[in-house]
């Protein structure tokens, strides 16, 4: 999974960047020091992954892993190539979703970019922008399409028809995330890539006295009426906080934590944000060797699953043998989940579930 942080110059996306990812992104108070993405790995954190590698003390431990990247700050008129635009604009085209953080604080010491604080006014600037270097994305997917139904050829005639409703929604000031049509026209959609199509997260940046008490903060409850609107999620943050937390020694992290009355870092809500936005769940697999999360669909059936192992996995499907991580924990042992009958073989139109520690049986 791909998230592209994005958000106006100086609204704390660096400092966000950096806290979550510890890459070391360069955070200054003037527009565009972050002038290529700076690209950052995170480990999913799962207790349950933790858990099976003490049971089963395996030679290599591995998570689900999470890529930011930290995209150079969007201005007015970047559709049209100012600031950074183009540049901007290209690299969010590779991300799965995008983490859009709105500044919710005021402080004359940072310069904004617009002349002060106004998180909707900054959540439609960029959605301008993007809806602008859609509407053009779209006038030439229509086009060609014209050009190839010349012959007549009724799928082309139909996808610029599509396009063409698409185009009117556009230009009304709507994002394509909005536009209503049925799934086989929704998925011819989505093979143009389209900005103003991907899954947003809104993170609201606070500052430290605003994030304490963020349910009576006026600015984020702007944002989460938007978000609630839109249906995407919204993330109460700290930057300055979680960078904090991100300096820490790891062993201090859940002490320092708990003093501030939280239960989890923003990287572990924001990636809980993230897999609810785009779907998605993790099963397990265990053994001496290796202890490894897996994230897919929700809905994937075993065979698929098994195929992100490998092609092979899939094509020789023959079964699954799955236990519930919650009943082998209480188990303590697979051989004892075993005994009770808790470990169940499964066939080809088993729907995965999250937590499902598995083993996939095949022949090819």
């Amino acid at each position: 999974m791909k998230l592209g942080i994005v958000g106006l110059p100086n609204v704390g996306k660096s400092t966000l960047f950096n806290a979550i990812t510890n890459a070391g992104a360069e955070s200054a108070n003037y527009p565009f020091c972050t002038i290529d993405p700076n690209v950052g790995m995170v480990a999913v954190p799962d207790e349950r992954l933790d858990f099976l590698a003490e049971m089963y003390s395996p030679k290599k431990y591995t998570p689900a892993v999470i890529e930011f990247v930290d995209i150079a700050g969007l201005v007015r008129g970047a559709s049209k190539g100012e600031g950074l635009g183009n540049k901007f604009l290209s690299n969010i085209r590779m991300t799965d979703a995008i983490v859009h953080v709105v500044r919710c604080f005021d402080d004359e010491n940072v310069i904004h970019v617009e002349g002060g604080t106004d998180p909707l006014r900054d959540i439609d600037l960029i959605e301008l922008e993007l809806g602008m270097a859609d509407i053009e994305m779209v006038e030439r997917r229509i086009d060609k399409a014209k050009k190839a139904a010349k012959g007549g050829d009724k799928k082309f005639l139909h996808e610029a028809e599509v396009f063409e409703g698409l185009l009117a929604h556009l230009n009304d000031g709507r994002s394509a995330r909005s536009y209503a049509c049925d799934e086989d026209d929704a998925a011819l959609i989505r093979t143009s890539e389209l900005l103003t199509l991907k899954p947003i997260i809104y993170a609201a940046n606070m500052d430290e006295d605003g994030f304490a008490d963020y349910e009576n903060v006026g600015y984020f409850q702007k944002v989460r009426e938007r978000a609630d609107a839109e249906g995407a999620q919204v993330l109460p943050v700290c930057a300055k906080l979680e960078q904090e937390i991100g300096e820490l020694p790891e062993e201090d992290k859940a002490a320092f934590l708990e003093d501030l009355g939280m239960s989890e870092s923003g990287l572990a809500r924001l990636i809980k944000c993230s897999y609810t936005l785009l779907g998605l769940i993790s099963f397990l697999t265990a053994g001496s060797d290796e202890v490894r999360a897996w994230t897919i669909k929700r809905g994937t059936k075993a065979p698929q699953a098994a195929g992100k192992i490998h092609s092979d996995f899939e094509r020789g499907f023959i079964r699954a043998e799955i236990v519930a991580f919650d009943d082998l924990r209480e188990c303590g042992s697979m051989a004892a989940a075993r005994e009770k009958g808790l470990v169940r073989s499964e066939g080809k139109d088993y729907v995965m579930h999250d937590g499902d520690v598995t083993l996939f049986r095949f022949n090819v």
